[in-house]
């Protein structure tokens, strides 16, 4: 490449930052050649780091629509030369005022080169022999010498927007839980409490309504996991509470049984709790609702509970013996329990009753708990299976 017709035209100076610009572009290719929409595409993801924005690009795509093929290779000439009116009619219409603008952002930004010709218009002329011919336009040829480390930049771009979704994904969804178990907290246990939690998980909300970078949102994140953590002990706190009251009031009318006449016994035997199960009947009908649709009338108790479910036993094709084997292992209430959450899943197991059979061995060997499915359930975002 000849020295002379890089520096500009009229009025424009030469610089450092020019004569810089110029000795890249003269330096050898890194690359014989390069793909000009691969590249273009690089230099879209890296434009942040290139300093371009996106009307720069729709100026450098129009300039690179005028050479010819799809490849840039390492040769001599890699000037085009379109005049204002024809790079105007490619950039969509583009002013040509703004046109010159957006030339000059990309020369600053060391992705073209001018090659300015003796009148500073736009031209290829011809030569014979040794006077071969010349174009004065804008050189693409720092594309070409620039290819790996656009390539680099745009890897490390579309690293980062890639880290930057998914971080932003992950605080979504621990806001998601949070909110709605804020929800569940107020609507069971109204109070000030859960009032401030809804306050500041709309606080969360609102942050993550804006652009944030990654250290941002990670920052976030942790503040949403701390939250998460005090609304998971608080609801585990209220749920042992509520179990302790009902043991309590189980323990006291059982120091007076003797006082209660046969109807009133009847009616202790259908409202008690199951003394297998550790869970309250509220929590079960919260996280289960599809059984109530088998019961007959509402489940108002544990006995209303074990019925429905020996009649969903049947209905999801698990026999008697599998039925009284994992009652035997779990207890009536726990293993009412297991079939109520497995009917919320029923359309993702294949095998109700080889499936009921596993969970019976996992509690004949003590290694086994209904409360786990339980809370998987009640945890679970609207419409999500459950793991």
């Amino acid at each position: 490449m000849q020295a002379s017709g890089t520096t500009p035209f009229g009025q424009r100076s030469v610089t450092a930052g020019l004569l810089a610009r110029i000795e890249v572009a003269r330096g050898p290719a890194p690359l014989p050649q390069i793909n000009k929409y691969e590249t273009l595409r690089q230099v879209t993801a890296a434009r942040l780091a290139l300093g371009v924005t996106d009307r720069d690009l729709v100026v450098l795509n129009a300039l690179v629509s005028f050479h010819q093929g799809a490849q840039i290779d390492d040769e001599p000439n890699l000037v085009v030369f379109p005049s204002n009116r024809a790079l105007s009619e490619r950039a969509h219409g583009m002013a040509e005022s703004t046109l010159r603008r957006h030339l000059a952002a990309l020369v600053a930004s060391g992705l073209i080169l001018r090659q300015d010709s003796p009148n500073g218009k736009r031209f290829a002329s011809r030569g014979i022999g040794e006077n071969a011919g010349r174009a004065f336009g804008f050189d693409l040829r720092p594309l070409l010498v620039r290819a790996i480390e656009i390539a680099e930049l745009a890897h490390i771009a579309e690293t980062n927007v890639a880290a930057t979704r998914a971080a932003r994904q992950e605080a979504s969804l621990i806001l998601r839980d949070t909110a709605k178990l804020a929800e569940y907290g107020l609507t069971e246990h109204p109070g000030a409490f859960w009032e401030g939690i809804r306050e500041q998980a709309a606080d969360f909300r609102r942050q993550l309504r804006r652009k944030l970078e990654i250290d941002a949102l990670k920052t976030i994140t942790i503040g949403l996991e701390k939250l998460l953590t005090v609304v998971k002990s608080k609801l585990t706190n209220t749920q042992d509470m509520s179990g302790n009251d009902v043991h309590n009031e189980r323990h006291l009318q059982n120091s007076k049984t003797e006082s209660y006449d046969l109807e009133s016994s009847l009616e202790k035997e259908r409202k008690a709790e199951p003394a297998d199960s550790n869970l309250p009947l509220m929590i079960i009908q919260k996280a289960c609702g599809e059984i109530q649709s088998y019961a007959q009338g509402e489940i108002h108790s544990w006995a209303d509970l074990i019925r429905a479910a020996q009649f969903v036993r049947g209905m999801m094709g698990i026999s008697q013996d599998a039925w009284e084997r994992a009652q035997r292992a779990m207890g009536q209430g726990n293993a009412a329990v297991v079939l109520a959450a497995m009917l919320e899943r029923i359309s993702e197991i294949n095998n109700p009753g080889g499936y009921l059979r596993a969970l019976t061995n996992k509690a004949e060997a003590g290694a086994f708990s209904p409360g786990p499915m339980v809370m998987a359930l009640l945890n679970k975002p609207e419409g999500a299976p459950v793991n």
